[in-house]
């Protein structure tokens, strides 16, 4: 099954690359930059997983290490949080890098671009805050991409926002089209609670 989910993965890369590409002039993703790794939920599939560990399996065995204890940590942490929404780094971030950058989620090759809600609206990643994506068309006051704001750029694509969202992208239909489920979902974090 996994190969198959690597063949879901090839087509939703290309058209992520593709999003990516025509968004260019407001991303400002970079290497090392790892705001996206440091404060969120990450919601996993079960075959998700499954094809983390792979990227994980072939690590140097110092990073496995340092992974682990990322992970027994953040256990532990989240043992002992007592609010209501439990926020986390992502345990493979290692040195502000992704080590399994090419097996990560698809919640993790989604960020940063705007996505549309299936039900209505969008969402403006939160790194425009940051002076990060989208920071040249956005206009904090009114919480917006500002048309005022693309015309100056003088660029020729408008940014736009995307049906990316991660409930749309893990659908069933989409697995069973490529002969694979996706299973359980849950908090990457959940995944290596006993």
């Amino acid at each position: 099954m996994l190969e198959n989910y690597i063949a879901y993965l090839m087509v939703l890369d290309e058209k992520l690359n593709r999003f990516f590409n025509e968004q260019k002039p407001y991303i400002f993703c970079r290497p090392g930059c790892s705001k996206c790794c440091r404060n969120a939920i990450y919601p996993y599939s079960r075959i998700e997983l499954e094809y983390l560990k792979t990227g994980f399996n072939r690590l140097p065995y110092n990073i496995k290490e340092q992974i682990r204890q990322n992970i027994e940590k953040t256990i532990n942490d989240k043992k002992n949080f007592k609010g209501e929404k439990f926020t986390y780094v992502c345990p493979f971030l290692v040195n502000d890098m992704c080590s399994v950058y090419n097996q990560r989620g698809i919640i993790c090759r989604t960020f940063g671009l705007m996505q549309i809600y299936p039900k209505g609206g969008q969402d403006i990643p939160f790194c425009v805050e940051l002076g990060l994506n989208y920071s040249n068309v956005y206009d904090p006051e009114k919480n917006i991409i500002s048309k005022e704001m693309f015309k100056t750029l003088g660029v020729k694509e408008e940014p736009n926002a995307y049906n990316i969202a991660y409930d749309f992208l893990t659908d069933a239909d989409f697995g069973k089209g490529f002969g694979f489920e996706f299973g359980e979902v849950k908090p990457l974090i959940d995944w290596f609670i006993d």
